[in-house]
């Protein structure tokens, strides 16, 4: 692959170029996220680099990306609560605030987070977390990776 995929994540998806794809989903796409300080952190990125906002989208549209949000909110949920006791909950966001497309984020949260975060919204962990090596997406986040992708096969199949 030529360049940083980082630089056009929508455009490398489409083109299947993106390592960090977990699945298509009806509106984008499920991608387990560059950072698993909290593992199983990952984002859904619409399927349209030039949507920046939900309300970009006609509605029917819309609906389907929330959607989508939730299934990947699911499916993060069942595989963290499967592969860590200590999971907790899940937390939903649509921010917009850095990258210019619609994205929403979904957090695992554990039990074991620091008591000065654990309540907290997850941009309060420091910001070493953020480009610390040791929570860089790697070989050794494939069962959750798998994990979390099988989750979204099973929910679609339920669907």
């Amino acid at each position: 692959m030529v360049g940083d995929w980082r630089m056009d994540r929508i455009g490398t998806a489409l083109r299947g170029e993106n390592p960090t794809v977990l699945r298509r989903l009806t509106s984008g796409f499920a991608v387990i996220g560059d950072v698993q300080f909290l593992p199983g952190y990952s984002v859904l990125l619409v399927n349209d680099p030039d949507v920046q906002q939900l309300s970009d989208l006609p509605r029917s549209k819309r609906l389907s990306f929330l959607s989508d949000m939730d299934r990947l909110g699911e499916a993060v949920e069942h595989a963290c609560r499967r592969l860590d006791p200590s999971f907790r909950r899940v937390n939903l966001e649509i921010l917009g605030n850095k990258d210019p497309f619609l994205h929403a984020h979904v957090w695992p949260r554990f039990d074991w987070e620091p008591a000065d975060v654990v309540s907290a919204p997850v941009w309060r962990y420091p910001r070493d977390r953020w480009s610390d090596e040791e929570f860089r997406l790697g070989p050794q986040h494939d069962v959750l990776r798998e994990a979390i992708g099988s989750e979204l096969d099973r929910l679609r199949s339920t669907a």
